[in-house]
């Protein structure tokens, strides 16, 4: 089973997280965030990795910190479940259609952290999050599991359609990506012989 388990305490946050890529799509998540919360629900069922998320972070302050800090960590249990990322797809790619809203995410578990975020809202909270740090949750799972990753909206006005279609296209792309391929024999899928750099 290639799972990843992380723990990551600062001054501003506490959090645990595990993950297991070959799950069936089970969650038990708790950010204090109850729109986050939903979101990496989203990820967990539609990509079918299994994901406990834990966070204690100062929401006194403000929700930056805990989000930041659970993508991060996410997204490094993720990277540690990948290993070397012999036998994996590596690339995947979805178009996401929610009620009038219709996302395209395409990513690449390349080594090489990018983000393309062409997507915007128009409100600045949706529940109790801030809709301004959605792209950055998704550029901190990037950075941390080594994702080149283009987010982009094609149309749509409902904002939790909107985010909602993201993160389940983000989802169905990952479950491409990370699925092992027979066809590959184990070999990581590059030229290189690694990927990354």
């Amino acid at each position: 089973m290639r799972t990843g388990t992380i723990t990551r305490k600062t001054s501003e946050t506490e959090i645990a997280v595990e993950v297991n890529l070959d799950g069936t799509g089970a969650y038990d998540v708790s950010t204090g965030i109850g729109f986050l919360d939903h979101m990496v629900e989203q990820f967990s069922r539609h990509s079918l990795i299994d994901v406990k998320l834990k966070v204690s972070g100062d929401l006194h302050v403000d929700q930056h910190h805990t989000t930041e800090d659970s993508a991060i960590a996410l997204g490094q249990a993720i990277s540690q479940a990948l290993g070397d990322k012999a036998g994996i797809g590596r690339y995947g790619a979805a178009y996401s259609p929610m009620d009038e809203a219709l996302a395209r995410i395409a990513l690449d578990i390349s080594g090489r952290p990018y983000l393309v975020w062409k997507a915007g809202f128009s409100q600045p909270r949706l529940g109790e999050m801030d809709t301004e740090l959605f792209e950055h949750w998704f550029h901190s799972i990037a950075q941390a599991v080594g994702i080149t990753l283009h987010i982009e909206l094609l149309y749509g006005q409902n904002n939790h359609h909107i985010i909602e279609g993201i993160y389940k296209g983000f989802a169905r792309a990952m479950r491409q990506a990370v699925e092992l391929d027979p066809r590959k024999g184990g070999a990581v899928p590059s030229t290189k012989g690694q990927l990354g750099g």
